[in-house]
């Protein structure tokens, strides 16, 4: 069923790799909802990805390959955007990796390179998208960038993106201060634990999962329903809605400890 939230608007999507990924999903749903967009990731994953075949399925939406830790490659990004749409509506920055993550080096033992790698890519990429951006954005546009609960508590096999989304959150926060006077929204999602192509480079992804969904009331989220929130901030309905971490995850943030994991344990002991 579409609502119709978001035709006339145009924006940028960034981090679609194939079906599984959050921003693949939202690509869906805004074309749904009346959206029309560019499709960004880097050259590598638009080669190796699924990401002609959600272009079709999207209208032929244009592909844009950039690195978004690369200041020159999303200027000429936002060239190509402009000969495509007059301005920005929306953005979704559904970017993250961790070398030391994927390397399973312990957050005691990092390799430093690697870190500084963690926190461009996903993180001060933000910064670098609106930076960017600001040329284009329209009034009340909306940026959206996805996190995770790793910012504010500790999860074991987290590590440095522990530290990447909570300075990622920190960079939504303060450029949404400074766009406020545009009418701009910036907010972040903390989404549940998802099986994206991103979620299962974790060590132990499957245990986080299953302890969430069993944590949280209505279970974890799915990638669909993340992009179906996101589609309601990218809305008209939200206008007001800025500077927050907005929690889609069942009720897991919430939650010290639910009747099935108390008895479990208990039954343990």
């Amino acid at each position: 069923m579409s609502y119709h939230l978001l035709k006339g608007k145009t924006g940028l999507i960034f981090g679609p790799l194939n079906e599984n990924s959050i921003a693949w999903q939202v690509a869906e749903q805004v074309y749904q909802e009346g959206g029309n967009f560019v499709i960004s990731n880097t050259k590598v994953a638009v080669e190796r990805g699924d990401v002609g075949t959600l272009a079709q399925q999207c209208g032929n939406a244009p592909v844009i390959a950039a690195d978004a830790t690369k200041t020159q490659d999303l200027k000429q990004l936002y060239k190509e955007y402009s000969t495509h749409f007059d301005g920005i509506d929306f953005i979704l920055h559904s970017i993250g990796m961790s070398p030391n993550v994927r390397k399973d080096r312990e957050y005691t033992d990092l390799n430093y390179e690697w870190f500084h790698k963690t926190l461009d890519i996903s993180a001060l990429s933000l910064h670098r998208i609106i930076t960017g951006a600001l040329p284009l954005l329209n009034e009340n546009a909306s940026i959206v960038a996805l996190t995770y609960i790793g910012a504010q508590r500790i999860f074991s096999s987290y590590g440095d993106m522990s530290d990447a989304k909570a300075l990622l959150e920190t960079i939504a926060r303060n450029y949404g201060a400074h766009l406020g006077e545009k009418g701009v929204r910036v907010n972040t999602v903390s989404q549940s634990p998802t099986p994206t192509t991103a979620g299962g480079g974790i060590k132990g992804f499957d245990t986080m999962y299953e302890f969430a969904d069993r944590l949280a009331p209505l279970g974890n989220a799915s990638a669909k329903e993340c992009a179906e929130y996101v589609i309601t901030l990218f809305s008209d309905l939200t206008r007001k809605v800025t500077l927050q971490n907005l929690y889609h995850d069942g009720g897991f943030s919430s939650m010290g400890m639910s009747e099935e994991l108390f008895n479990g344990i208990r039954e343990s002991m």
